[in-house]
């Protein structure tokens, strides 16, 4: 077998020059929103020293989406989700370019910092189910679970290049100027977007408010293979999410050393870019499900033994596993979502997808560092792993069509 089948698979980026251009757009769009999520924490720190004002812009950027994300998804379903996408891209830009504006003149309550970020986050949130759309009608069938891989990579590399090169940026350049050039990366964005087909819902539209919301949460709960990879995820991040442990675990089994604790997020960033980069194979089999509970299932026995080991590499080792597994599922998930979801209904089921996203890391660190504090952070681990391989297991069990090849309108 040729070495080349083993790297991600590229055809999506020959196959569409629309998508190559959405890809790239959105790439540069993502490191700019990785340099202002940096820089609004640098700021408001610097402005407040006040672990809780740090902590409210997490609020800031989380709250509107989980709140207007369904309505979001809602409208999407109604309308033409390229428009909606360049709307939501502007707002986006003119909210970095306010936040600009601040970071240049200053004497900016923080408040109205949180504020931006939180009307910027809402623009996020009507975007987001919009370019859910886009992948599964740009691309062939066959072709979605790489060009989401693609999507997933790209993200990825962003994640690691934009905080370092925000933190370069400020020491040198300056709030106001992180604001801007993330304001100017919206350009790129909405580039690559305008050249989209009009890419109106495919069938009967989505009622209006609160009842296009009902018919997506019907959907959702009436579908068992899209249900169960939505359950697999909660499973994955709200009973066994490490992150809010890892300060705690390394004092606990590594001294406190923080270059140890500075690896454990590298760690899993390098074994999440490592699997994408080399999950050809996987995309090219056409079955999702197969993977993604594999894929949650080596998440959860990862961090088990996490819990239990002692020495640093074996740590380290086992974190990169932890991270090569989330990818592949999220990847998984995503390709079953977009793929077995009608087009009229997918705004509305990636909205739910991105609330799951949002909302599960949240209450998982809020698991952790609870049951950390009634036991310990090895104990937290090894529990969470351990109900993350039980869940996971039940899924699997009572949902067969997700272990098995299945069309796209299979799990009713």
């Amino acid at each position: 077998m040729s070495l080349t089948r083993f790297l991600i698979d590229v055809r999506p980026l020959h196959t569409s020059p629309v998508f190559r251009r959405l890809l790239i757009g959105r790439t540069v769009s993502t490191l700019g929103g990785f340099m202002t999520m940096v820089t609004v924490m640098y700021q408001v720190w610097d402005m407040t020293h006040s672990a809780a004002w740090s902590g409210a812009v997490g609020l800031a950027q989380a709250l509107p989406m989980v709140a207007f994300g369904l309505f979001a998804g809602s409208w999407v379903d109604r309308a033409d989700r390229r428009r909606i996408y360049l709307t939501a891209t502007v707002g986006q830009a003119a909210c970095s370019l306010l936040l600009a504006v601040q970071g240049f003149t200053g004497h900016v309550p923080v408040i109205a910092i949180l504020a931006l970020v939180a009307v910027q986050s809402a623009f996020g949130a009507l975007g987001a189910p919009a370019a859910g759309v886009f992948v599964p009608r740009l691309l062939p069938k066959d072709q979605v679970a790489a060009g989401l891989a693609l999507n997933q990579i790209t993200g990825q590399a962003m994640m690691l290049a934009g905080p370092a090169l925000a933190g370069v940026l400020l020491g040198r350049l300056g709030i106001g100027t992180c604001y801007l050039l993330d304001a100017l990366s919206f350009g790129l964005s909405f580039y690559g977007a305008f050249g989209l087909p009009a890419l109106p819902p495919e069938g009967e539209p989505a009622q209006g408010g609160l009842r296009g919301v009902l018919d997506g949460l019907r959907f959702l709960a009436g579908h068992r293979v899209v249900r169960g990879a939505l359950i697999t995820d909660l499973a994955a991040t709200v009973l066994a999410f490490p992150i809010s442990l890892f300060p705690l675990v390394n004092a606990e089994r590594f001294g406190g050393d923080p270059r140890t604790l500075g690896l454990f997020l590298s760690a899993m960033a390098v074994g999440g870019t490592g699997a994408t980069l080399l999950s050809g194979p996987v995309t090219r089999l056409r079955r999702p499900g197969r993977v993604m509970l594999c894929g949650a299932g080596t998440w959860g026995a990862a961090l088990l033994l996490f819990g239990l080991t002692t020495s640093p590499l074996t740590g380290l080792g086992l974190l990169v596993v932890v991270g090569a597994a989330d990818s592949l599922s999220v990847v998984s998930r995503s390709t079953i979502v977009q793929t077995r979801t009608p087009d009229a209904l997918l705004g509305r089921v990636t909205a739910a997808e991105v609330i799951v996203s949002q909302a599960g890391p949240s209450l998982g660190n809020v698991r952790g560092g609870l049951v950390a504090g009634w036991t310990s952070g090895a104990t937290a681990l090894v529990t969470g792993g351990l109900m993350c391989l039980l869940a996971v297991a039940a899924v699997g069990a009572t949902t067969p069509e997700l272990r098995d090849r299945a069309t796209p309108s299979d799990g009713r």
